[in-house]
């Protein structure tokens, strides 16, 4: 519980601070798999709930997607703040049962860091 209420303010913040950034933020998917199930089993799950469909929601853009090896799938999405309930529910109602997941929202610090730190003027 505690977790989530630290998620939730955390989310929160960069939500304010993504009114300074272009009105979105990062969010980070891990898609672990559920390994008492095959790949296979996973795939019918998640195929039945209509994930390929749902996941991301139209308009949201995927900027990273990578296999994790051992762990599952991890995906990186451009959200604007308004539209994060949307994306949960996707998740719970079309991941769940074949994934177990974890978000972790975040911003773009490159900015940040080469206008501050002098070691990264110029990259």
């Amino acid at each position: 519980m505690l977790r989530k209420l630290l998620l939730l303010a955390l989310a929160s913040v960069l939500c304010l601070n993504s009114q300074e950034v272009g009105q979105t933020f990062l969010l980070t998917v891990f898609l672990r798999h559920d390994q008492s199930k095959t790949v296979n089993e996973i795939n019918d799950l998640v195929g039945k709930a209509g994930f390929r469909d749902k996941f991301p929601p139209p308009g949201i853009e995927v900027v990273s997607w990578y296999v994790m090896m051992g762990v599952g799938q991890v995906v990186t999405l451009r959200v604007p703040p308004a539209r994060l309930r949307e994306v949960n529910q996707v998740i719970e109602q079309s991941a769940w049962g074949g994934y177990r997941t974890d978000f972790y929202p975040t911003y773009d610090y490159k900015p940040v860091w080469q206008s501050t730190w002098p070691s990264a003027k110029g990259r």
